[in-house]
């Protein structure tokens, strides 16, 4: 295919090629088992109702990167591949929210919240909020499943995805353990930088952008050194990103985060920011920043004012001014990284720019 292929709109083919799935996959089970409708409904509506698709794009620049095509036979089967990562992204999130009882997600209530509700509203037997956090584990695990399905069933041949398969196992299992560590680390209330970064490292950094790079760079046929490079590139900006993220659930607006300021800290997240908040009010002698900071974490009723008092309180100690730094950091080390893997244009063109996405101030 000439011109720039599935390059030009890449979200909007992701979005086709997870309509097709999703709808196949619909009409496969519910024509024997229609009592299944609702929950398969409540999975597409949640993967086709927004998202930034940052997966699949690194993913597929990954991919251009290592010399794929833009558009065509081939690229259509790493389209597929690409966008699957959606259907794990939607397992991890669903299940985070029922971990975390978050309410809303992208301005709207979470599955476990929707699915009591459609419960309630049916006047169906036991407890609603029972029945929507069985509803959520499912739907989750359900699309953990599809995922395989959708990237076993690309129409690529058998060696091309067997050399993505290492890189495909090393995600699910990396945000599954960064998961567990992140719910463990909360529990055992370890509050230094070290494990916040641990958790970075392999929730977000590994999942969101190391191994998506690493995909879509094997499908491509990479050697070991671009890959290298490439998970070098990915580890930075998928800290900076964490930690930009970081920020903004304690500084961002919600009609642009789409959360509740404050959630992190709600549900007693032990995010760097915390961590270097406790660390420097503890150097600095300040017992009332501390006493801030430390009570704010795991108030399920925090908002407010005393959101506030902990926005001053980060912000006093230095805490905010040393993680921007280490974001400044990460994108300096990430761009040095890019420029020495000296991938096909115009995927270098297209991670710069996702750097800056990645980890700037507002979104």
């Amino acid at each position: 295919m000439d011109g720039p292929g599935f390059d030009a709109d890449l979200p909007a083919q992701v979005e086709r090629a997870l309509a097709d799935f999703l709808g196949h996959s619909r009409e496969e089970i519910v024509r024997t088992e229609p009592g299944v409708a609702a929950g398969i409904d409540t999975l597409s509506g949640f993967v086709l109702g927004g998202g930034k698709r940052i997966r699949p794009t690194f993913a597929w620049w990954g991919w251009r990167g290592a010399g794929g095509a833009a558009g065509g036979p081939a690229a259509e089967g790493a389209l597929q591949v690409v966008s699957s990562l959606e259907l794990i992204q939607a397992c991890a999130l669903i299940h985070d929210d029922l971990i975390d009882s978050s309410d809303s997600r992208r301005g709207r209530p979470t599955v476990h919240v929707a699915s009591a509700k459609l419960h309630a509203d049916r006047g169906w037997l036991g407890s609603p909020a029972t029945f929507g956090l069985a509803s959520a584990v499912l739907v989750g695990d359900l699309a953990l499943a599809w995922a395989d399905d959708m990237f076993a069933g690309a129409p690529l041949p058998a060696a091309t995805l067997a050399a993505a398969r290492p890189a495909w196992r090393a995600m699910r299992t990396e945000v599954l353990a960064g998961q567990y560590l992140d719910v463990r680390t909360q529990a055992v209330g370890d509050a230094s930088p070290e494990a916040a970064l641990r958790i970075d490292r392999l929730k977000t950094a590994a999942y969101t952008v190391q191994r998506p790079l690493h995909l879509g760079a094997a499908l491509a046929g990479a050697g070991d050194e671009l890959i290298g490079t490439l998970l070098e590139f990915g580890g930075d900006v998928g800290v900076a990103f964490q930690l930009r993220d970081d920020l903004l659930g304690v500084f961002g607006d919600p009609s642009v985060t789409g959360k509740p300021a404050g959630d992190d800290l709600r549900e007693g997240k032990r995010t760097l920011l915390v961590a270097l908040g406790l660390q420097l009010a503890a150097e600095r002698g300040d017992d009332a920043a501390a006493r801030v900071i430390a009570d704010a974490i795991g108030a399920t009723d925090l908002a407010g004012a005393a959101v506030d008092r902990v926005r001053e309180a980060l912000t006093s100690v230095g805490a905010v001014a040393a993680v921007e730094r280490r974001i400044d950091e990460l994108t300096t080390s990430a761009v040095a990284a890019l420029e020495r893997a000296h991938l096909a244009e115009p995927a270098p063109s297209a991670l710069a720019e996702l750097i800056r996405l990645a980890t700037q101030r507002t979104s």
